[in-house]
């Protein structure tokens, strides 16, 4: 045998127990990797359970007969895949009723307990629904009108659930409203007792004097009491108008336009930026989305639920 058919057939020989090699490793059957002629990435090993965990490992926690494994209630207030749960529960980052549990198919009811991930509750009803909807000027905050008037409600379209407006805006107030149909958590925040604060935007007349935000936050008397901002700025300068940002927890009727006409400043628009740790950010006028499990979750610690 030749030598050059000696190399030949070495040269097409494959290892044992493989395919023939390429200069990216082996060489699939048919002789062609997926298109850009490299290997297809492998797939990442799972997280392995923390060292102290045990396959297992038992709780105080008792099962809810009939229950939902907490790996899927998890997965279904939209914390990530089950597998992504399971690691939250191995890793100790999961509370049912203020226990941590760590067993994956512990079984509980996310219709009456308590579930914390990293501290923060979870909204784990299903039948429960938190909304966040930019409102336009010129649109009443409620959700019907007998008078043909446009209002909250017709901007939510036909939806099953009976939704309640969390506070109310101006007819000519902009910006960020919530609405839910989880009765506790909606009478908290519109309680004064939890100071839930509220971020607003104004366009006033300005020169604004330097001097503005120590009164508005020292206090403002008013013809129904003292009121007073918690924090102030100038956003803008334009001419011989001001954008300015206000936020406050108080809560009384009008009280951001009468605390800014009371210093000289009456506002020519208003709109709402922000309640807790919900932001507007670039929800289009008359639009709604859902809110996240992390802004649920703030809105429960903000009034300690």
């Amino acid at each position: 045998m030749s030598k050059a058919h000696d190399r030949k057939v070495r040269g097409s020989t494959p290892p044992s127990g493989g395919h023939p090699r390429t200069p990216d490793g082996p060489e699939p059957p048919g002789g062609r990797w997926p298109v850009g002629g490299k290997p297809p990435r492998p797939i990442a090993a799972a997280r392995k359970p923390p060292a102290d965990f045990e396959e297992g490992e038992r709780d105080s926690l008792t099962d809810v007969p009939g229950g939902v494994r907490l790996q899927k209630v998890l997965a279904a207030a939209g914390l990530g895949s089950r597998r992504h749960c399971e690691e939250l529960i191995a890793e100790g980052r999961v509370e049912v009723d203020g226990e941590t549990v760590r067993r994956y198919g512990a079984r509980v009811d996310p219709q009456h307990q308590v579930i914390r991930v990293d501290g923060l509750r979870i909204p784990s009803r299903q039948d429960l629904v938190y909304l966040a909807l930019n409102k336009p000027a010129g649109v009443l905050t409620t959700m019907s009108d007998d008078r043909g008037r446009r209002t909250v409600g017709d901007l939510l379209g036909d939806r099953q659930e009976r939704l309640y407006h969390v506070g109310r805006l101006d007819y000519e107030t902009e910006g960020l409203m919530l609405l839910t149909n989880d009765g506790d958590l909606a009478h908290r925040l519109m309680h004064p007792r939890y100071g839930v604060l509220k971020t607003y935007l104004a366009d006033v007349p300005g020169p604004v004097d330097r001097d503005l935000g120590r009164r508005l936050m020292t206090g403002i008397e008013l013809e129904d009491g003292v009121a007073s901002a918690d924090k102030f700025r100038v956003v803008e300068r334009a001419g011989s108008r001001a954008l300015v940002e206000i936020t406050l927890h108080e809560g009384r009727k009008h009280i951001v336009r009468r605390l800014l006409a009371e210093t000289g400043h009456p506002v020519s628009r208003l709109v709402r930026t922000q309640v807790g740790p919900v932001k507007l950010g670039n929800l289009k006028p008359g639009t709604s989305r859902v809110l996240t499990t992390a802004e649920v979750g703030g809105l429960y610690a903000a009034v300690g639920l």
